[in-house]
């Protein structure tokens, strides 16, 4: 590993267990020059660095290895292997083992607790002795370098704890027999009590590694999506090469039931695609000619024919991975006070080690008057005897040490993100901001951008209004020529109206000028080309078509512009926009000649889903930019109250009515997350709607992948179920550990049942997280 690197980067740290071990991490790698901010994950095992210069990852390396992990290198031939299988391997034989001479020597231990007879303990001493120096040194082995390489560089982590306990238990085992030698005072043996100890540790390693693997197999699963080969035309040939192999404007083929290899778009065919992969969406989308397609989604029909759009790190499916990826990455502030605590967590444990032997053997009568009032309920300690004050002592000490769990405190929230942005993805949720969750909790109010959030967002012409005429359909035959009126004046049919402002309209990307030219052109009309083309921000537009100064827009804007509006039919425009439809104006030569009305469909699910918001209790509003009326019709169709109807609002402008309802309450804004960034940042949680295959990945700290709002209310349920779970989490993971040290302290555990105890809170912690798969986030 000798290249450099700058910017964002993410690294795979072998060998972390505990909340500990991440301190040391990040410890170490902000020692490598150019490193401006680090943040290590113990779920995801991984370290997400940003740099302000270029860094040598030799030297992270180094650094890294030096507090007794290691940096997976980029170019190891095992790459493509999940680390997470990997680790739970090597746990797994390590476990078995431990457990292989492990067993032998508690059936050993058993027999002679419970009065076997031996025709001499010397034996029995130095066979247990010996036994467990296999558990300790073989399997045991990188516990005992990692905690013991922390401690030379004056620090702690959780495997100093553990080979601590476990180094001094097996000590006393020859320490025994030296004293035994001698004929001096004996101290009881505890040498098989730390291999127990070791086994049982790394048996609770390997089913927290099964368990974690568990949390991420989210990402697992969406890599495995991908399709490993394409077959692509080469002069006139089929030819099978390999996905990353893939060029932009590679024309790739692709027949029913096979999986699209890459993104693109269709030139030649029609089928059904399933994009229930990317979108969640259950029932397969008809894709036409020109109809942007998914890499990894699957043609279920007809042959195609698609031109390669994107490739590598560019596509849906990647870009999806690296949210999730970083999402899981993510900190929240509810685990700040468990970073704050498990950073001085070790040393204190370490403190109260010493001060356990110091107190026991100070006062060893009080102490054992203690924890003899207890004896007699915890069958563990049923005919504990201990050969001196020492041996007491050290009992305690040894479970101190082995009892002390930062690792459940560790893993209680990043595994809960980690399981909820997996399950997110595969519902069509991606969590950008793993901070969302816990804000989420405290939202009351949801602002609704009404075009592409409530509404389709693909806008329709009803109607087109010449000069002073009552409200008609537009007619399908060719534009009739324009006329005179009475007074002199050119007087407009109403295909007049829809060419000249749909070519003005030509050069806007707003979907009202847009709908105008579908219509346009659905009626064949011929558009000019327009000249001086502007857009205005809330307004309309202004253009020259054909050497006429054209103006079509807001009421607002022809005033503004002193366009003469006596012939505008207020009646007419009235009744339009009380059927929800909204109404732009044409001026020529600043003269008012008609109006167009267009209406944009209510979303199916929009209704159910925002009656489901007010049932739980948010105050939904709605924002838009159309006139009181249109917005009222609309609102009205969906559920939401006049009075939270937001109208007449410029996209400038919502950031301000954001910036308002927050004097009152934490919102939630939910707009397309293009047109609303602004919105979106300056919410407490900013939620970006996506269409399928056009998803404003940079916006937002959620983002709904299908576009509907019932995903919305899944969010909201996925939200304060991982929430719920990181308090469940926390929460017992401090009880156990308030509970069990002062146990621990008075004698009252025994060792290996200390060990049992940690292993089991931690594994506890992660399964608990798990359990949020069961979760039923969508919305009913």
């Amino acid at each position: 590993m000798t290249d450099k690197r700058t910017g964002q980067l993410t690294l795979d740290i072998i060998g972390m267990h505990c909340a500990s071990c991440v301190k040391l991490v990040e410890r170490a790698l902000k020692k490598v020059s150019g490193v401006a901010n680090v943040s290590v994950n113990l779920a995801t095992n991984k370290a997400y660095l940003e740099t302000e210069k270029e860094i040598d990852l030799s030297l992270a390396k180094k650094e890294v290895e030096a507090v007794g992990y290691g940096i997976k290198d980029k170019n190891d031939s095992n790459k493509e292997e999940d680390p997470s299988i990997v680790e739970m391997e090597k746990a797994r034989r390590r476990m078995w083992l431990a457990w292989s001479v492990a067993i032998p020597i508690a059936i050993w231990m058993l027999f002679e607790m419970f009065g076997g007879y031996w025709p001499d303990m010397l034996l029995y001493n130095l066979g247990i002795t010996l036994l467990s120096t296999i558990p300790l040194f073989l399997p045991g082995i990188e516990t005992l370098k990692t905690g013991f390489k922390a401690l030379t560089r004056r620090t702690a982590n959780m495997d100093t704890l553990i080979a601590l306990g476990t180094t001094i238990a097996f000590a006393t085992g020859p320490l025994g027999l030296i004293l035994n030698y001698f004929n001096l005072p004996g101290i009881d043996n505890y040498a098989g009590v730390g291999a127990m100890i070791m086994a049982f540790h790394l048996t609770g390693r390997y089913v927290e590694a099964k368990a974690r693997g568990r949390a991420s197999q989210a990402i697992r699963r969406l890599l495995e999506l991908g399709a490993k080969s394409a077959r692509i035309i080469v002069n006139g040939q089929e030819k099978e090469v390999p996905v990353e192999n893939l060029r932009l404007n590679d024309i790739m083929i692709v027949r029913p039931g096979e999986k699209i290899p890459t993104d693109g778009s269709i030139i030649e065919g029609q089928s059904a695609v399933d994009e229930s992969m990317a979108t969640g969406e259950s029932l397969p989308i008809t894709k036409n000619t020109g109809d942007k397609v998914l890499g990894a989604t699957v043609n279920m029909e007809g042959l195609l024919k698609i031109k390669v759009a994107k490739i590598g790190e560019d596509t849906f499916l990647s870009q999806v991975i690296k949210l999730v990826s970083e999402a899981q990455g993510s900190r929240i502030p509810i685990q700040e006070f468990a970073d704050r605590v498990t950073s001085v967590f070790v040393p204190i444990i370490l403190i109260l080690t010493i001060a356990t032997i110091t107190l026991w053997l100070a006062f060893p009568q009080s102490f054992s008057n203690l924890s003899n009032v207890f004896r007699p309920i915890l069958p563990w300690m049923t005919g504990q005897m201990f050969s001196s004050p020492l041996s007491q002592a050290l009992f305690a000490a040894i479970s101190v040490l082995v009892i002390a769990c930062p690792c459940a405190l560790g893993l209680a929230t990043p595994t809960a993100l980690m399981v909820a942005s997996g399950l997110g993805a595969e519902n069509g949720i991606l969590i950008r901001h793993g901070a969302a969750l816990q804000t989420m909790k405290d939202i009351k109010a949801v602002i609704l951008d009404k075009t592409g959030t409530i509404t389709k967002g693909k806008p329709e012409v009803t109607d087109v209004i010449a000069r002073s005429e009552t409200t008609k359909s537009p007619p399908k035959r060719d534009p009739a020529e324009a006329g005179q009126s009475s007074s002199g004046s050119p007087r407009f049919a109403r295909d007049d109206i829809l060419q000249i402002a749909a070519s003005a309209e030509s050069g806007s990307e707003h979907p009202l000028g847009q709908a105008i030219v579908v219509k346009s052109r659905q009626n064949k009309l011929q558009l000019f080309p327009p000249k001086n083309f502007k857009a205005i921000s809330g307004g309309g537009v202004t253009a020259v078509v054909d050497g006429k100064n054209i103006i079509i827009g807001t009421v607002k804007l022809l005033q503004e512009e002193k366009v003469n509006l006596h012939l505008l039919n207020q009646n007419n425009i009235t009744s339009l926009e009380k059927q929800g439809k909204t109404v732009v104006h044409l001026s020529i030569d600043k003269k008012y000649q008609g109006s167009i009305a267009i209406a944009d469909t209510v979303k199916e699910d929009s209704q159910s889903a925002i009656a489901s918001l007010i049932r739980q209790g948010f105050a939904v509003f709605m924002i838009t930019g159309d006139n009181q009326s249109t917005a009222e019709a609309i609102a009205s169709q969906v559920g939401i109250p006049k009075e939270n109807v937001l109208a007449h609002v410029l996209p400038q402008d919502k950031v301000v009515k954001v910036k308002e309802l927050q004097k009152k309450f934490p919102v939630a804004f939910v707009g397309d997350g293009i047109n609303d960034a602004p919105a979106l940042a300056q919410a407490n949680v900013g939620i970006a709607m996506g269409t399928g295959t056009d998803i404003a990945i940079e916006s937002g700290d959620i983002i709904l992948v299908r576009g509907q709002l019932s995903l919305l209310v899944s969010a909201i349920k996925l939200s304060k179920a991982a929430f719920a779970k990181i308090v469940q989490n926390l929460f017992w993971a401090f009880f156990y550990n308030v509970v069990a040290i002062p146990l621990a302290f008075i004698g009252l555990l025994h060792p290996i049942i200390a060990e049992i105890a940690m292993a089991t809170s931690s594994i506890t912690v992660v399964g608990n997280a798990n359990l949020l798969r069961r979760t039923i986030i969508k919305s009913s």
